[in-house]
């Protein structure tokens, strides 16, 4: 939720707080990744009611919506790129020179997995950090979409310097065009937070519900039966769970349960990950 004004802002801060002290089941963070002030209770009804109060109470006019999906980028390919940085200011330029090959990274590495291959002195030894702090840093910002890449292996090949013009400075920003270069032919892919979902329901619910999870793009992992109850056990994209709990109250005639917990990153679907990167603003870069 974000307030409607940027006068609003302290209001809504401080209303939010109120509440939450008022109701230890109603939470309040804010989302380091994606800035949304996110907030969650019981269910959606409570919600609501808490969504009422903030205008009637504290007079705070909101703008709501289900939170942002907090995506991911990768790497599938492998390319080797030749950059150079050259700047010339009328006194002392700037200058770097790296040939590198970017390629995903080892199983089970996150990360930037940084692998310095330079022989002979052709990049000073004092430059290699800079190198590997310019390819750290553009890894919060993917491609694709902006997202933050999971994961990839740089061999820093070879380069060359100036004696006079070359500095650290040079050297790191000369890694971020690279990375730019490079990543656009390494076969970009967007990956989605996957949740472990857990369904417990009487058994005539049992097909319109794995039927609704079908429609959202569900793995059904495994089904139990406890006493009169069965359990369904899915994989589910996160994107496709907003206002899950409504649904499955209706489905169900309120008499089913689930609970939802982060499995792992899987990546989109195409077809998917072109819509995702066009709200983004971008031209989607296919494989």
């Amino acid at each position: 939720m974000e307030p409607k004004t940027q006068g609003d802002i302290d209001k809504l801060s401080l209303a939010l707080s109120k509440l939450s002290e008022e109701d230890p089941t109603f939470t309040v963070e804010s989302d380091q990744e994606t800035g949304q002030t996110i907030i969650s209770g019981m269910g959606e009804l409570h919600l609501d009611i808490i969504i009422d109060r903030l205008r009637r109470e504290f007079g705070v006019e909101i703008n709501q919506g289900a939170p942002q999906v907090n995506y991911k980028e990768a790497i599938r390919g492998t390319f080797q790129v030749h950059e150079t940085f050259k700047k010339q200011t009328g006194g002392r330029g700037k200058y770097a020179d790296i040939v590198a090959e970017f390629s995903p990274a080892d199983e089970g590495v996150t990360g930037l997995q940084f692998i310095d291959e330079v022989k002979g002195g052709n990049i000073p030894r004092e430059f290699i950090p800079a190198v590997e702090k310019g390819l750290k840093s553009s890894m919060s910002n993917g491609v694709l979409a902006g997202y933050e890449l999971v994961a990839m292996k740089v061999r820093l090949l070879d380069g060359a310097y100036h004696p006079v013009d070359s500095d650290a400075l040079s050297f790191e920003i000369c890694a971020h065009m690279a990375y730019k270069e490079a990543l656009k032919k390494c076969s970009p892919v967007l990956m989605e937070p996957i949740m472990k979902l857990e369904v417990v329901t009487p058994e005539e619910y049992m097909g319109d519900i794995v039927g609704d999870l079908n429609r959202r793009r569900g793995q059904i992992q495994d089904m139990d039966s406890k006493g009169n109850s069965r359990i369904i056990k899915a994989l589910v994209p996160l994107a496709e769970q907003f206002g899950y709990v409504t649904v499955l109250r209706t489905l169900s005639s309120g008499r089913a349960t689930s609970s939802m917990e982060f499995s792992h990153y899987e990546q989109v679907p195409a077809p998917i990950a072109k819509e995702v990167v066009e709200r983004q603003g971008r031209i989607f870069i296919g494989e």
